[in-house]
């Protein structure tokens, strides 16, 4: 009976190994439960384990001083003032063009020449007819006056007399009518030539030589107008300007005009005309824009961009031309040096500029940065080089 009893003893190193078992177990599964737990907290909640900065960017660009200073910009057109389309005042077959485009023309100079032919056998008969009727003109002019002078002595009638003096005046009026006739003849010769009616340059050739050309286009295939040229010197911009900002802007008041086509080359300018009337479907309200001076790339139809100036900024555009620059709320002083902060890995990096002249809210940069670089804007004390930021 003994013997059985002391096969009931528990074994304490199997009870030790059970119990650091479970121990471990349990272990194991808190450890993963608070992993879990901080994942999500990282994932959802990064501002509790974040110390970054929140920063908004600017970027550095080429802008002219003026830019700075508008007060409204706009978009238009360049416009000649003085623009015609030539047209003949005859109908008739060109013969003659005497000019392509780009040519420049002087007014009154002949361009082209419709076919005058017929025109010319008119004159030439109207000045034939003219020859006739003054041919007459002296022997009704003796017989009236020896009518007179027969009266005078009683040897002729009254009626003889009258009878002379109506065919005199018969005579006259047929020299007069005469003479009409050559004018009306010479004006339809001219009207066969073509002139320019201004000085200017040939912008488009709308006929050639060959084809008919008609005033209003009368046939169904003549051609109106022979070329259009129009006045170089009277080039405008005419932009569109929405009526809530009509009131920004005066006449006089100085711009600077660009050209899409050379967008690095700015002209000077004044608002030249407020046309005073709207556009009601677009709300708008159209400006004319003088050029100052301008050179040959300024071309009607151009597309051009329109800076209004403040009442200041008057004048000298020599220094218009395209500098680097940045917003100056960018630019901080660290150890008495000028610099910017690029953002790098979500870090704050510190750069060194080079800083130039003021233009309102920029400041030119002449080092350190380039085009399109993006930089902290708004830089307060708690921006340091290395800090982590978050760009908003």
């Amino acid at each position: 009976m003994s013997s059985d009893l002391s096969s009931l003893r528990i074994d304490k190193s199997k009870r030790e190994n059970y119990s650091s078992s479970g121990k471990s177990k349990k272990w194991i599964a808190w450890t993963i439960a608070v992993l879990v737990i901080l994942t999500v907290l990282i994932i959802f909640v990064p501002p509790l384990f974040s110390s970054s900065v929140d920063v908004e960017l600017t970027t550095a660009s080429m802008q002219s001083p003026s830019q700075s200073s508008a007060v409204l910009s706009a978009s238009g057109y360049v416009v000649a003032q003085r623009k015609a389309a030539v047209a003949s005042k005859a109908t008739g077959r060109l013969v003659f063009l005497g000019v392509v485009e780009g040519d420049k023309v002087k007014k009154n100079e002949i361009i082209a020449r419709i076919d005058d032919s017929d025109v010319k056998a008119q004159l030439a008969e109207a000045k034939a007819n003219l020859e006739l009727a003054k041919s007459s003109l002296p022997d009704a002019k003796r017989n009236y006056e020896r009518q007179q002078a027969l009266y005078k002595t009683g040897s002729t009638t009254l009626s003889n007399l009258q009878e002379a003096e109506t065919n005199y005046n018969k005579t006259l009026a047929s020299v007069d009518i005469a003479k009409a006739r050559v004018q009306e003849a010479e004006v339809a010769l001219e009207n066969t030539l073509i002139r320019a009616p201004f000085d200017g340059t040939v912008l488009t050739k709308n006929a050639d030589v060959g084809e008919m050309v008609a005033p209003m286009a009368a046939g169904v295939n003549a051609r109106a107008a022979v070329v259009t040229m129009a006045d170089m010197s009277s080039l405008q911009v005419e932009a569109d300007v929405a009526e809530a900002n009509i009131e920004k802007i005066s006449v006089g008041e100085d711009c600077q005009i660009s050209l899409d086509a050379y967008p690095t080359i700015y002209y000077q300018g004044y608002v030249a005309k407020i046309i005073p009337t709207a556009d009601r479907s677009k709300g708008t309200v159209t400006v004319k824009v003088g050029f100052k001076k301008y050179d040959e790339h300024v071309l009607p139809e151009m597309s051009a961009k329109i800076l209004f100036l403040k009442n200041n900024r008057k004048g000298n555009f020599s220094e218009g031309k395209p500098v680097l620059v940045i917003s100056t709320s960018a630019i901080a002083k660290r150890n008495n040096q000028n610099v910017v902060f690029e953002v790098k890995q979500g870090k704050a990096v510190e750069v060194p500029v080079e800083t130039g002249k003021s233009f309102g809210d920029y400041t030119e940069i002449k080092s350190g940065l380039n085009d399109g670089d993006e930089v902290i804007d708004n830089v307060s004390n708690d921006i340091k080089n290395g800090i982590a930021v978050n760009v908003k």
